[in-house]
């Protein structure tokens, strides 16, 4: 029998045979609690599946990933657990024609790597809580079920859990007996998204209303988390988002109640559960954070939102479609943030932070469509990425710019009628928008959505003797030369100094070379920017004057917008290792200290941080480090006292610090004997001052420790795992790589700190004999750990920091000494690869 991983071509065969009409799910999570004599901690989990079958006398199975099964009944008949169950499916044969019914009695193991039933111990108070987490395929490790997309049914749950503590599902809490707790039957949906949440969490309720619509709202966390926690700020941004999708989707919010939990150890940012979305617990802030924090929780919870009918209520059939989700979840998460939130500037992040993703994902070797080919679960687990999230939100944004918006949205609500509760194709998508908008989107299909790769536009223009533009010409560059809606701009100095745009004209660029005529007779623009107002998905390059022009007045652009399409354009230009990465860190240096979009700067300080890591010549990256520490130093102390400036200005300087001097001010500022107006050094600030420090030899086990005594919390626990890890030390290395590598005793948030830990940039020579055993130990560890930690150690430990052509050759080597490995072990590798080739040709521009 084939293994848990699950293919489309099974899936399809299985979908034709069968429907489901129903689930219910008795989940007895009492075990959570208390001392567990057992290797594996589990839970009873029973489970009843109302199904049909196309024909009599068939065969099919049934997902689960359970250490053990104590019953199954077919129809009335019972099974041999051992004889139809190996450990993922079991086997179900002889089938009734019509209805069925199956019964599996099963014992499931709490996870510690956020998938499937996670189970938390808080230790600062010692409470115990539980959540779940699915996608793509880990409800089986819950409950036995069918575990695709396609095979949509109702839901009941029924869960006891330990005394005192609360539970949620996606459907409302219908009655309640004892311990017990029993919730509403929901409308037919996928069972990724079946949820449970239970555990002592600090509750708050509010209600939405909008005519005689009432919609129950609730927000969660960790007790310890209670008095961090702005539900207030939470539930304007829901309601908020709510208005604007009822405004323009015409379907009511279709699951009853909403409530959001923000739960520890989350490997995602959230997950759109119908009726009970979960995020990460990381966007309750303990500390001062930046608006950019904020916007970046609203886009969160908007884009959870908005899957609530691009998603939840219309699914895709299989993950080949995932777009049909995540693009339009990502795309509306930014559209109705800056229609209906304080948060007016998304775009500017969406163009600045968002796309750089997508460009990214976008020239990897494993590159793919927006529609993807997904072969099976694995694929589908690997392609929750900056293409189907970012590029295809890219493309639909300028869908919206080609089709008219009226005609996008009338699209998507003809699309909610007429697929309620059922799953789509892309054709489904592409004939409703065809009906609105009146026009052929098959060849814009084909252009945008069923190809890979990223077109590059350049200006090109000529001038008359008297400096008036006699013609511009946007070239187009890229495998596949594809029709873009742009805008145009020309920008020069006014009197007071500022680059401002005085001309603009849009275009639709079609093949290797557009005119542009509307342009002809402007005088002469000391920039011209292609792409201006962000309308298409494109890399964007400058002509040689314009690139002057940036070097010098980058900083004096006064639109936000154009300012961050400038500098993501400059980035890919180092990236692509057609500007050296010393002149993008001199752009930082000159410019950013005026950069007054925040998520803006932070992004800067990301890039500079990787160009100054990979992509300068080794031998100067002493002194460009000192350099970015100068600088970052003088910005934090010209910057606004008890402004976000300083603090992101702060950070920076502590994660680029070098020199005696600046870990002596790091210390000061930790022991309170130096002092920068304004700037308050939280629990949260004080981690990252500590952490340069330990990483760097400056501060042992024990100071770290008398951190950890300071903020004895989850989130200090994982900030001390992290600094004791990036200690400079041959045993403190050892110790960490036996703890990730080795063994399985951490849960993921403990890997992922233990591996930011012990990659550290200053330490190259010291972590170099890991290159040769990160070869030797991935094929293991992909084989026997869960795919999330698999994925977090193939990324997190591949041997970047050794940029050479000898780490590119055993790349190579293991790659063709495995070419029969896991098709998703073998593309993280590819992509690790590609990240080292293209430092190794940045240092060589």
């Amino acid at each position: 029998m084939p293994g848990e991983n699950l293919s489309r071509d099974e899936a399809r065969e299985r979908a034709e045979l069968l429907s489901v009409d129903g689930y219910d799910v008795a989940l007895d999570l009492r075990s959570a609690v208390g001392e567990s004599g057992d290797a594996i901690r589990t839970f009873r989990s029973l489970t009843t599946i109302r199904f049909r079958s196309a024909s009599a006398g068939g065969s099919t199975f049934v997902d689960l990933l359970a250490p053990s099964v104590s019953a199954v009944t077919l129809n009335g008949a019972e099974l041999d657990p051992k004889a139809v169950f190996d450990g993922s499916r079991i086997t179900l044969e002889s089938l009734a024609e019509g209805e069925n019914v199956l019964v599996v009695d099963a014992q499931c193991a709490y996870s510690r790597t956020g998938e499937g039933m996670h189970r938390f111990v808080d230790p600062e108070d010692g409470e115990v809580y539980l959540y779940t987490q699915y996608e793509p395929a880990d409800a089986r490790r819950v409950f036995a079920n069918f575990e695709q997309p396609d095979l949509k049914a109702p839901f009941r749950f029924e869960v006891t859990a330990p005394d005192g503590w609360t539970v949620w599902s996606n459907g409302a809490e219908e009655a309640r007996d004892g311990d017990t707790w029993r919730f509403a039957e929901t409308k037919p949906i996928s069972t990724y998204i079946t949820a449970v949440v239970a555990g002592p969490y600090h509750h708050v309720t509010d209600t939405y209303r909008r005519g005689d619509l009432e919609i129950p709202l609730g927000a969660m966390c960790r007790k310890g988390l209670a008095k961090h926690f702005d539900a207030d700020d939470v539930f304007l941004i829901t309601k908020q988002g709510l208005d604007f999708f009822h405004d323009n989707f015409d379907f009511p919010y279709p699951f009853g109640k909403y409530d959001q939990a923000f739960v520890p150890e989350y490997n995602l940012g959230a997950m759109e559960n119908p009726g009970c979305v979960t995020f990460r617990e990381e966007y309750i802030f303990r500390g001062k954070v930046t608006a950019a924090a904020y916007e970046r929780r609203a886009n969160v919870i908007l884009h959870e939102m908005a899957h609530m009918w691009f998603g939840d209520l219309v699914t895709m059939e299989w993950w080949d479609d995932l777009w049909l989700k995540e693009s339009f979840a990502d795309f509306m998460g930014s559209f109705s943030m800056t229609e209906a939130t304080r948060f007016t500037n998304g775009w500017v992040t969406f163009a600045n932070n968002r796309k750089a993703w997508a460009y990214r994902a976008d020239q990897l070797p494993s590159t793919h469509p927006i529609t993807a080919d997904i072969r099976d679960l694995e694929d589908a687990k690997l392609n929750f990425d900056g293409i189907t999230y970012a590029k295809g939100a890219a493309v639909l944004k300028q869908l919206v710019a080609y089709a008219g918006r009226d005609a996008f949205l009338e699209g998507a609500r003809r699309y909610f009628k007429r697929h309620a509760y059922g799953n789509t194709r892309l054709g489904d998508l592409l004939s409703v928008l065809e009906e609105t908008s009146g026009r052929d989107l098959k060849a814009w299909s084909r252009s945008w959505l069923e190809t890979s790769g990223v077109n590059s536009l350049t200006p090109l223009v000529t001038y008359d003797a008297e400096g008036r533009v006699t013609e511009l010409a946007v070239l187009q560059e890229g495998d596949e030369l594809r029709p873009h809606r742009v805008a145009v701009g020309l920008y020069r100095r006014d009197d007071e100094g500022a680059l401002v745009r005085y001309a603009r004209a849009e275009a639709d660029v079609a093949g290797a070379r557009t005119v542009v005529p509307e342009l002809a007779g402007r005088e002469r623009p000391e920039l011209v920017l292609v792409n201006d107002d962000d309308l298409t998905y494109c890399k964007v390059r400058f002509d040689a004057g314009s690139l002057e022009s940036l070097r010098a007045h980058l900083g004096d652009i006064t639109d936000p917008l154009a300012r961050a399409l400038c500098w993501s354009a400059l980035w890919n230009l180092t990236r692509d290792a057609l500007m050296p990465a010393r002149d993008f860190i001199a752009l930082v240096l000159a410019h950013a200290g005026r950069e007054s979009d925040i998520g803006v700067l932070q992004m800067l300080h990301s890039w500079s941080q990787t160009a100054l890591v990979h992509y300068v010549v080794p031998a100067w990256r002493e002194e460009g480090g000192r350099a970015l520490a100068e600088g970052a130093l003088a910005e934090l102390r010209r910057a606004e006292p008890g402004s976000q400036h300083q603090l992101t200005w702060a950070r920076f300087f502590a994660s680029v610090a070098s020199s005696d001097a600046d870990f002596q001010l790091l210390e000061g500022l930790l022991e309170g004997s130096a002092k920068i107006d304004g700037l308050d050094v939280d629990q949260e600030l004080r981690w990252a001052l500590l952490s340069p420090l330990a990483s760097h030899g400056r501060a042992d086990e024990a100071r770290i420790d008398a951190e950890l005594a300071r903020d004895d919390t989850a989130s200090g626990k994982r900030h001390q795992v992290r600094c004791l890890a990036s200690r400079p030390s041959e045993a403190v290395k050892a110790q960490a790589w036996a703890a990730v590598v080795e063994s399985d005793a951490l849960s993921n948030a403990l890997v992922e700190a233990t591996i930011a830990g012990f990659v550290q940039a200053s330490q190259r020579e010291l972590i170099a004999p890991y290159a040769a055993k990160y070869f030797d130990a991935i094929e293991r560890v992909w084989t026997e750990r869960s795919i999330q930690i698999g994925m977090d150690v193939v990324r997190g430990l591949y041997p970047g920091l050794q940029a050479s052509p000898e780490t590119l050759a055993a790349t190579d080597a293991w790659l063709t000494a495995h070419e029969s490995a896991a098709p998703a072990l073998r593309r993280l590798v590819l992509e690790a690869r590609d990240d080292l080739a293209r430092a190794l040709r940045a240092q060589g521009a």
